[in-house]
């Protein structure tokens, strides 16, 4: 029986995301999809670029907080845009809200544009991440604060905005999945809300409809996250994350 902690499942989870992507720049944000990433690229997809927080794409598979050993390219700045615009990256950004039709918001909290409640980080990436490839997102902490009926400011590109805003916005859309610290969730509900696809190990469905402010669809039968393999566990805890920054994400 496996002893994974929470953090590592939710590590495998965010690694599934990019499961025979092929040769993809990824850029994971926070703590377990870099873990996730680096563990995706160790075992079953091989192929993934990893940047290592500069300009340089890194080879092999390092620990997180220190500097590659080795490398096996470089990546501008400038270069970025054309992976951005060519489809061949998938981020998993980490939202302050989303809702159920996937529109994501890391601009600020409050009714009044001009005076929010609380300022974040402004709109950065998200538009052109999400009307041009893949994006898929990642939320340590599973909650009605997170997962609202609408956020309040659309940075993220969500399945009903990029209807409504047109063929120049859907053409390239594609959100995958919301990895959370209780499961496994896509917009593949109708009209592309969010359902369970799956929930990790010990967590209920009126747990996730609590700690949710909107609907989730899902099947009669919901499957349960899959647990790391052994050879997974050695490298996420010897290789990769050694100090167990993953733990201080996602607590037990």
């Amino acid at each position: 029986m496996s002893d994974a902690t929470r953090a590592e499942v939710c590590v495998v989870a965010c690694a599934e995301v990019w499961r025979d992507a092929g040769e993809i720049l990824v850029s994971p944000i926070g703590m377990v999809p870099t873990v996730g990433a680096r563990l995706a690229r160790a075992t079953f997809a091989p192929e993934l670029l990893l940047g290592d927080g500069g300009a340089m794409l890194a080879a092999g598979v390092w620990p997180v907080g220190e500097q590659p050993e080795s490398y096996e390219g470089w990546l501008p700045y400038r270069s970025v845009f054309d992976l951005v615009w060519n489809g061949r990256r998938h981020v998993m950004m980490m939202p302050s809200q989303i809702d159920r039709h996937g529109n994501a918001n890391i601009s600020y909290i409050g009714a009044d544009f001009a005076r929010p409640d609380v300022q974040l980080l402004g709109v950065r990436g998200a538009p052109g991440n999400t009307v041009n490839h893949p994006t898929s997102y990642w939320l340590p902490r599973h909650s009605t604060r997170a997962l609202v009926p609408r956020v309040d400011m659309v940075a993220g590109v969500g399945n009903d905005s990029a209807a409504a805003a047109g063929p120049g916005a859907e053409r390239f859309h594609d959100l995958r999945r919301l990895v959370t610290n209780l499961g496994v969730f896509d917009w593949n509900g109708p009209e592309g809300t969010m359902r369970i696809v799956s929930l990790h190990p010990g967590v209920g469905r009126d747990e996730v409809a609590e700690a949710t402010g909107f609907e989730l669809g899902a099947d009669d039968e919901v499957a349960e996250s899959r647990l790391p393999s052994d050879q997974e566990l050695r490298l996420i805890r010897e290789e990769i994350d050694p100090k167990g920054a993953r733990d201080r994400e996602v607590r037990a």
